[in-house]
């Protein structure tokens, strides 16, 4: 498992997708390496635009399971769980739905965890 915190900032997104770009490489993991990257992409970019809060941050956790399987997940603070699960907004999360095996929307608290697995 490998995470990184980052400030609510656009200017975070291609750092956060490095970031996971570099873990993959580490791990061996290249196979569907640009749809893992994209999904990277979504979900930072909805973590900053919709579910960090002004003076908070979002962490990017990137973890690989014996079975090979690849889960990313960005952890926020802001509310929205019951919206997104009903229906996801715009198109980040359409994205995610259609290249990832699964992916779903978790409590926490405060806010939640957005994930999605690459078997």
């Amino acid at each position: 498992m490998r995470a990184r915190f980052y400030p609510r900032a656009r200017q975070t997104v291609p750092a956060a997708r490095h970031f996971a770009a570099e873990t993959f490489d580490v791990w061996g993991v290249t196979s569907r390496m640009d749809d893992m990257l994209l999904c990277v992409s979504e979900l930072a970019t909805n973590a900053v635009r919709h579910g960090v809060p002004p003076g908070r941050g979002y962490r990017l956790r990137l973890l690989v399971f014996e079975d090979a399987t690849v889960r990313v997940e960005a952890h926020d603070s802001g509310p929205g769980l019951s919206r997104m699960v009903e229906r996801p907004p715009g198109r980040g999360l359409t994205i995610v739905a259609a290249l990832a095996d699964a992916w779903g929307v978790l409590p926490r608290t405060p806010g939640k965890v957005v994930w999605c697995e690459f078997r």
